[in-house]
C-alpha cells in the first residue's frame, strides 16, 4: 500500500477520533460528464483505487469505526464498492489471483458501511444534517470527509482529534494557499490558540472565496472536518443561501458567533482535488508515481513527453 493511503503510526494510536465519519457523496459529478452518467465520480480510480475507498482507509486509520455516506436517490454504485462480491473473490482465488483478490477484499474490511440519502442537493450544510438520525445518543461528535480532497499525507484526523480534545468545540482542517489562488477557497480568520502550539489556531471567521486583497488570511479550508454535535443545532437555525443550499460554512460562523470554540489544524502536507478533471490527473499521477509498479515507467515517460513539447 503507497504511503499516500495511510496515515502514521501516531494517528492510528489517537483514541479521540468520533466513532463515525461521514462521507458526503450525493453530487452529480457534472464537471466530469459524460463518464459520470453511470460510474459516481467517487468511484473513478486514483491508478486503481477509487477516491472514496482512499477516504475510507484515512478515517479507519484515524481511528473511526463507520463510514455513513450521503448519497442521492439512485446512486447506489458508491455503497456497494464497500461489500463482499462472492463471485468475484471466488473466480480470482481459483485462478491464484491473490494480489488482485486482496485489493477487492480491502474496501469491504474497512469498516461498517452504511447510507444515508439526500433527496435533494440543498448543500452540505442540508447533507451532513441529513446523518443526525442515524448517530447514537453517546456521539458528541462526528468527522466529515469530503471525498474530493485528498489530504496528504495521512495523520492530520488524528492531531484534529487532539485538538478538540484540548480546546473542545469542533476543529476544521486548513492548508496554506498562495495570495494568487485565495479566491477560489474559503478561508479562515484566525487568531493564535496557544504559543505552544503553532499549527493550531482559534477561527474568528470564515470568508468565502475573497478578493485577494480581502482575505484574512491564507489558510483556506481542505475538506476535513470534525464537527461538535451542536452542528446540527446550528444547523436548523441556519437560513439557507442562494439556491435554497443550507451551507455548513454558515452553520460554523453561527457557533462561533454563540461562542463556541473553533479551530482550525493547520496542516503543512499537499492536497489534490479529485473534483475537477485537471486536479484528478494531477492526484492519478502523483499516486502512480509513489507506486513500484507503475512509478519508474511513468517517470521515464514523463521526462521523453515533456522534452518533446
Amino acid at each position: 500500500m503507497s504511503d499516500h493511503a495511510t496515515s502514521s503510526a501516531a494517528s492510528a494510536s489517537v483514541p479521540l477520533i468520533p466513532h463515525t465519519a461521514v462521507v458526503p457523496a450525493a453530487g452529480l459529478g457534472t464537471r466530469f460528464l459524460p463518464a459520470t452518467k453511470t460510474v459516481p465520480k467517487e468511484l473513478l480510480p486514483v491508478v486503481d483505487t477509487p477516491g472514496i475507498e482512499l477516504v475510507a482507509e484515512e478515517a479507519k486509520s484515524a481511528g473511526a469505526e463507520r463510514l455513513l455516506i450521503v448519497t442521492s436517490p439512485g446512486k447506489d454504485g458508491v455503497v456497494a464498492h464497500f461489500v463482499e462480491d462472492l463471485v468475484l473473490e471466488h473466480t480470482l482465488s481459483s485462478r491464484g489471483k491473490e494480489a488482485m483478490l486482496a485489493k477487492v477484499r480491502n474496501a469491504p474490511s474497512l469498516l461498517e458501511v452504511a447510507s444515508v440519502v439526500q433527496d435533494k442537493p440543498l448543500g452540505l450544510g442540508h447533507a451532513i444534517g441529513c446523518v443526525e438520525a442515524d448517530l447514537a445518543d453517546d456521539e458528541d461528535a462526528i468527522a466529515v470527509l469530503l471525498p474530493d480532497d485528498l489530504v496528504l499525507p495521512g495523520g492530520v484526523l488524528g492531531r484534529m482529534a487532539q485538538a478538540r480534545a484540548r480546546f473542545g468545540g469542533s476543529v476544521l482542517c486548513a492548508i496554506e494557499v498562495p495570495d494568487e489562488k485565495i479566491s477560489a477557497y474559503g478561508v479562515f480568520d484566525v487568531t493564535e490558540a496557544d504559543p505552544a502550539s503553532p499549527d493550531v489556531k482559534r477561527v474568528r471567521g470564515m470568508v468565502e472565496k475573497p478578493a485577494r486583497q480581502d482575505a484574512p488570511s491564507n489558510l483556506a479550508a481542505a475538506g476535513r472536518y470534525i464537527l461538535d454535535r451542536k452542528i446540527f443545532d446550528a444547523l436548523r437555525e441556519t437560513e439557507p443561501g442562494a439556491g435554497g443550499e443550507l451551507q455548513i460554512t454558515d452553520a460554523i460562523a453561527l457557533l462561533i458567533e454563540q461562542g463556541e470554540p473553533v479551530h482550525v489544524v493547520v496542516h503543512t502536507g499537499s492536497r489534490h482535488d479529485l473534483g475537477n478533471p485537471g486536479g484528478y490527473l494531477k492526484a492519478a499521477v502523483d499516486f502512480a508515481l509513489d507506486r513500484d509498479d507503475y512509478g519508474p515507467d511513468l517517470r521515464s515517460w514523463l521526462v521523453e513527453r515533456l522534452a518533446d513539447s
